[in-house]
């Protein structure tokens, strides 16, 4: 085993977050080291040709971003350019839908009527949202500051919001709030995607879920990321590099030791460096075996993504709405109220379930520019569709027959509301095989190295200090969320506090308790 060097920062994992934290070192003049297991650098945060001969860069996994703050884009310099969407979401509901239209208040209230037989519902719902953008304002920017107490927390949100949204179920809210079954599952959804949860649960893991899910950048707003996510993880990388920040791929990372010493190999053979600091961009529960201490527990993913390329969009079953409309938002398939909760109670049996509850967008309607010129002229689409209740354990016994037994189930339930069989419009490829490709959290864990396939690398945390920070007396990491309980390993990635989703947060977070 060679000795490489000596690092103010070395850095493990080179993922979106990763790279975040390596360009503010490097841009304080720290010379920086970040070593990366693949041959390529951003995570999940990556584009693909998912399918050969077929000239579409997909968002593979990750695929829209609201958390990225605007400050980072700003003080980093990064190259990349956020579409809002002008519709909100579509939810079918038999022969019509509730479509929620950003550019016409006028239209999204005739949805409103016509699905919910009159003004109730919107006017609740105006005032959850109301609520929930207040929200987003104030605690947005707290993001990238250290962590406020939580009493400082709840005089900064407010009596009526702090109740609602972080102290009773969110469940329990939402049923008291809406009295319409499609209109309580459209908001409950933002509290599900990728977590495991029950909105009636004590625990409040559905109401942290919720939060992240409508403070993004103090707006809220999912945006497309024009190029495909790998245009943001591209743009990281370059102002890295152009800091001066090295950028190793190839390199896994086999030991930490708490003094700083990163064991590592490469084609070449097994090496050792040493960093002032090491920064984790892996999941803890991965850095956790690097130190070599006890095995903590295998976080459990809950989420069903299937890739499409499709030769059009489907019809509906609604003439009135333009397919384009309705899949350029979020597509909500059998999320009502009663269809969640039917789902999670199967799903928690250890069955897959029967109505799998899923949501879907189409990146190329906001932004062709992922697709070849020649789909683009023959009309072809890209279709993203993320499978809730979707846990890790039902596809442990057999992870193909699972997959595939998930996958049947989910098309089926998006049959049930289009005018069409999905399958009819996907495109084929040159081979003549259909452009479709599942990944479960089981497929996450062998191929993405996320333990259980948790896509935030553990449950989500309450963004304020209440007595659960690790390291809090080491440089401030714990004051930013990012201690350890080791005076020279931090984490930067998205198992932080105030990690999770394509943010950026805590790689900034983890420089800055570096930098002081």
């Amino acid at each position: 085993m060679t000795n490489r060097s000596h690092h103010d920062a070395v850095i493990v994992g080179g993922g979106h977050n990763a790279l975040v934290a390596a360009a503010y070192l490097a841009r304080a003049g720290r010379r920086v080291l970040v070593l990366e297991r693949l041959d390529h650098v951003g995570g999940l945060a990556v584009s693909a040709r998912a399918f050969p001969g077929v000239d579409a860069r997909l968002s593979r996994y990750s695929y829209l971003v609201s958390l990225l703050p605007s400050r980072i884009v700003a003080e980093l310099g990064l190259r990349i350019t956020l579409r809002r969407r002008r519709y909100a979401s579509y939810t079918p509901v038999g022969e019509t839908g509730l479509l929620v239209d950003g550019g016409d208040a006028a239209r999204t209230a005739d949805s409103f009527a016509r699905v919910t037989g009159g003004t109730a519902e919107l006017d609740a719902w105006r005032r959850f949202y109301a609520m929930t953008a207040g929200v987003a304002e104030r605690v947005a920017p707290t993001l990238l500051e250290p962590l406020m107490d939580r009493a400082a927390m709840r005089d900064l949100v407010g009596r009526e919001a702090w109740r609602e949204l972080f102290e009773r179920p969110v469940g329990e809210v939402v049923d008291e709030r809406f009295a319409d079954d499609t209109v309580r599952g459209v908001v409950l959804t933002d509290s599900l995607i990728g977590t495991f949860a029950d909105p009636d649960d004590a625990g409040l893991l559905a109401n942290r879920c919720l939060l992240y899910h409508v403070i993004g950048d103090g707006t809220g707003d999912w945006n497309v990321p024009v190029g495909g996510m790998g245009a943001v993880s591209g743009a990281l990388a370059d102002a890295a590099r152009a800091a001066g920040a090295e950028i190793l791929t190839g390199a896994e990372v086999f030991a930490i030791d708490p003094s700083g010493e990163v064991a590592f190999r490469d084609a070449a053979g097994e090496h050792t460096v040493t960093g002032e600091r090491v920064l984790a961009g892996v999941p803890p529960v991965v850095l956790a075996r690097l130190l070599g201490g006890a095995a903590e527990p295998v976080p459990e993913g809950a989420q069903l993504k299937v890739n499409m390329v499709l030769s059009r969009l489907p019809r509906l079953r609604d003439p009135r709405v333009d397919p384009a409309a309705a899949f350029g938002g979020t597509f909500h398939i059998n999320e009502g109220r009663r269809a969640l909760a039917r789902a999670y109670a199967e799903a928690s049996a250890g069955r897959i379930p029967s109505l799998p509850p899923a949501e879907v967008y189409c990146h190329s309607l906001t932004d062709p520019s992922i697709l070849g010129p020649g789909l683009r002229e023959a009309g072809a689409h890209t279709l993203t569709l993320f499978g809730l209740h979707m846990p890790a354990r039902l596809f442990r016994e057999d992870p193909a027959g699972a997959r595939e037994a998930a996958l049947r189930a989910t098309l089926a339930s998006m049959d049930r509301v289009l005018a069409e069989p999905v399958e009819d419009c996907l495109l084929r490829a040159p081979d003549g095989t259909p452009c479709l490709e599942v990944r479960t959290p089981v497929d996450l864990e062998t191929e993405a190295g996320l333990p259980g396939g948790h896509i935030f690398h553990r449950d989500l945390s309450w963004p304020y200090e209440d007595g659960s920070c690790e390291g809090g007396t080491y440089a401030g990491s714990g004051r930013w969320g990012v201690g350890t309980g080791f005076e020279r390993v931090l984490l930067c990635g998205a198992g932080a506090r105030r990690g999770g989703g394509v943010s950026g947060v805590p790689g900034h977070n983890a420089a800055m308790a570096v930098l002081g």
